[in-house]
């Protein structure tokens, strides 16, 4: 039996490569919760196993925000596509793009838009 005072970790998805495991983690810790990059070099030894078992898989260390997580990952992965001008050097921005890719000025709000 686990201490109460013991996290444990869920697994949250099994992701396609490394690199989009490693974001996802990223992007979870910077949002406050835990998580790290399970089976991150797994592939080195595919063909000795099943190819879908060597696939990285991202964990988050609490299992009680396991659906904060997903929640947060969803988002990430169904972000708006917006279309929109950048206030400080006017380039055309298109994409889910909160920053601009010309100057690196910030999306700028908009009152309707309930993700903002």
């Amino acid at each position: 039996m686990l201490p109460h005072n013991r996290l444990t970790m869920k697994r949250l998805l099994q992701a396609p490569n490394l690199v989009l495991a490693t974001l996802w983690a990223d992007q979870l810790s910077a949002a406050g919760i835990d998580a790290s990059v399970q089976r991150a070099y797994a592939s080195g030894i595919v063909g000795h196993i099943p190819p879908d078992q060597s696939l990285p898989e991202v964990w988050v260390e609490d299992d009680e925000r396991l659906e904060q997580a997903r929640s947060l990952l969803d988002d990430w992965r169904h972000a708006p596509h917006r279309t929109w001008a950048c206030p400080g050097c006017h380039e055309i921005v298109d994409g889910p793009f909160e920053q601009c890719w010309n100057c690196g000025a910030d999306r700028p709000a908009d009152p309707q838009d309930p993700a903002v």
